[in-house]
């Protein structure tokens, strides 16, 4: 099953603009918004979503990763719980539909295809 990975330890800076700390949710925040819109997608039995700590784009929270074994991994930064979420799961579809989780071509995940940090091949 693929998962969408959130990373727990993401935290603004500390001279982050207000805005940016006003629109700021938290890792279990995050995944409970996600886990809603998921089910509305009725894609809820198709991704696991998990929590790790740090996956190294503290500079620019939050942290989303998609993967899936025999797919494709991608790395996001930048994303937000109230403004990021209908491009996650356009991404997520994109994802299920590109062969071996290769996505060619991102327009169809909106913003995300401007928050990628790094998409690696599948094994």
């Amino acid at each position: 099953m693929p998962r969408i990975v959130i990373c727990k330890t993401c935290q603004p800076a500390p001279d982050a603009d207000p805005a940016s700390k006003m629109d700021f949710v938290d890792a279990d925040g995050f995944a409970r918004q996600l886990g809603r819109a998921l089910d509305q997608a009725e894609l809820r039995e198709t991704f696991e979503i998990t929590q790790v700590d740090c996956m190294g784009s503290c500079s620019d929270p939050t942290s989303v990763a998609l993967q899936g074994t025999g797919r494709a991994s991608y790395l996001f930064a930048g994303l937000s719980a109230h403004h990021d979420i209908d491009d996650i799961i356009a991404t997520c579809r994109e994802y299920l539909n590109a062969p071996d989780g290769w996505i060619e071509d991102a327009r169809g995940c909106g913003r995300l295809r401007f928050c990628l940090k790094a998409r690696i091949p599948a094994l």
